[in-house]
């Protein structure tokens, strides 16, 4: 039969997959190496093991065919063989919404628990509302468009065009499904950036001044830096990274962007750093910070799975090292604007905590962004100055 082969299949990738890299480019490798696999199985394939990721540790005593079967009903909005040999009274309700899937999921299997599909809840930050949280899981998050400025409409008129649905949001975003394949429909003339709609929000943070000189200390490839850019272009600029190939990369970004003077420097932030910025000091530093990645798991549902918690802990003191470090390099009375993607109270009310207590700054604001109202990463934002 047709469904023994998908979850021989789905079987298969489960079973060769440990976590270690993303689940992404591990179904690219995959694939590649499995040729015979058509673009059917492929599809299918991807469905499967993706789905089956977004339930977490949700009901793990049941047979794994039976929790794909449940994962796949909750997560898709069409049938599969797998809901129809799996949950046969279930299989025509698979239209309805995520929430009213919950309801009947828990009344076929009580000892179904939204808590165990993010197991690490107890460690949330207080202002996420769990609930909406834990159920967002169950909703591929949409990809994001930044377009530059007068750019919105043209770009929404191409991709109609193309069949391609783009909701509108404020004056320079674009929502559409992910997966939408961007490069293939628009060009770099059409100017715009990809970058998650809360990642965007997080540059209302930023108020940079004509002529100020900022540091993207964690630019990683350079969407922190971009936005800087778009709110001031006359900011004077460094960017640094511990990795040179992400610096690489940020270079052809910031051509495409139209971004063409800034310096940029490889730097290890756990070391002191004086030899290389002893003369710089800063009007802006933007410490986007490496971290759990946890608010972005609805596309990497996999750390659902494979995240150990005890790394909370580790990310919570890098994050306080690296800002111990940077702020020396910061003028009096200029912001650090500290950002995770993190849903978790360690790595960010706490650290805001540590640094008011063992720095010379000051809180002027903060916020949770709780982008899994909008089908988004949920990121974390605070505005620090030096006293």
């Amino acid at each position: 039969m047709r469904v023994e082969h998908q979850i021989r299949t789905f079987e298969q990738i489960f079973n060769s997959y440990d976590g270690a890299v993303p689940l992404h480019r591990f179904l690219f490798i995959y694939f590649k190496r499995n040729k015979q696999m058509g673009s059917s199985d492929r599809r299918w394939a991807s469905r499967y093991i993706y789905s089956f990721f977004r339930l977490g540790k949700a009901l793990l005593k049941e047979d794994r065919s039976q929790r794909l079967a449940i994962a796949d009903f909750l997560c898709n909005q069409s049938p599969s063989l797998v809901i129809e040999a799996y949950l046969p009274t279930l299989k025509d309700k698979v239209g309805l919404s995520v929430a009213e899937k919950i309801k009947l999921v828990q009344s076929a299997y009580p000892a179904f628990k939204l808590t165990d599909v993010f197991s690490f809840h107890e460690a949330l930050s207080t202002d996420i509302e769990k609930q909406e949280f834990f159920e967002s899981f169950f909703t591929q998050p949409d990809l994001f468009i930044r377009a530059a400025h007068g750019q919105q409409d043209k770009i929404a008129d191409v991709l109609e065009q193309e069949g391609i649905v783009a909701e509108k949001i404020g004056a320079h975003t674009l929502a559409v499904p992910n997966g939408t394949k961007l490069d293939k429909v628009l060009t770099p003339e059409q100017l715009y950036q990809v970058q998650d709609l809360s990642s965007q929000q997080t540059g209302e943070f930023f108020q940079p001044q004509q002529w100020d000189k900022w540091w993207d200390c964690c630019a990683a490839s350079g969407g922190k830096s971009l936005l800087l850019y778009d709110l001031e272009p006359k900011v004077e600029l460094l960017v640094s990274d511990v990795r040179e190939n992400s610096l690489n990369n940020l270079d052809e970004r910031f051509r495409a962007a139209g971004l063409k003077k800034y310096q940029k420097k490889v730097l290890d932030l756990l070391q002191n750093n004086d030899q290389d910025l002893h003369h710089y000091e800063f009007d802006g530093i933007i410490l986007d910070a490496p971290c759990s990645g946890s608010g972005t798991w609805g596309r990497t549902p996999e750390m659902l799975y494979y995240f150990e918690q005890h790394r909370i802990s580790y990310f919570s003191r890098l994050q306080r090292t690296i800002a111990t470090n940077v702020v020396k390099y910061l003028k009096a009375d200029k912001p650090l604007i500290y950002i995770t993607c993190s849903v978790f109270k360690e790595e960010n009310e706490d650290v805001i905590a540590y640094l008011l207590e063992n720095l010379p700054l000051k809180l002027e604001k903060m916020e949770l962004i709780k982008g899994y109202h909008y089908k988004a990463d949920t990121m974390f934002v605070a505005r620090l100055k030096k006293s």
